[in-house]
């Protein structure tokens, strides 16, 4: 079966975030994901998951331990388990970016203490 976020399983996160899973299975998560400007998620690490984010369109900026680190189109970043990280649009447009996960992040997200 073909997939894309125009049939694939559709969520919400954040404040007006998208997140479509193109592939959901115990072993993997593939997601795409949309962030209006001005928006993040919280500064958190995943015990198992290692990920990589992957921009499609627009500009990510990603908080990785102590390095922020500016994603263009065309751009990606692993990130290692245990790696503390958040996903920040500064933009003054929307950006979408794909997310792999190995294993899945979801259930293995802790956040980090304000």
């Amino acid at each position: 079966m073909v997939v894309s976020s125009a049939n694939a399983e559709h969520y919400t996160w954040g404040e007006g975030c998208d997140g479509w899973y193109l592939v959901r299975t115990p072993e993997l998560h593939i997601i795409e994901e949309r962030m209006p400007p001005g928006t993040s998620e919280r500064r958190h690490h995943h015990q198992r998951a290692r990920q990589f984010f992957y921009v499609l369109e627009g500009e990510l900026t990603m908080e990785v331990e102590s390095d922020e680190l500016t994603l263009g189109a065309g751009e990606g970043i692993e990130i290692a388990p245990e790696q503390r990280h958040q996903a920040v649009n500064r933009s003054a447009a929307p950006v979408r970016f794909i997310v792999t996960s190995r294993p899945p992040s979801h259930g293995d997200r802790i956040d980090d203490e304000a």
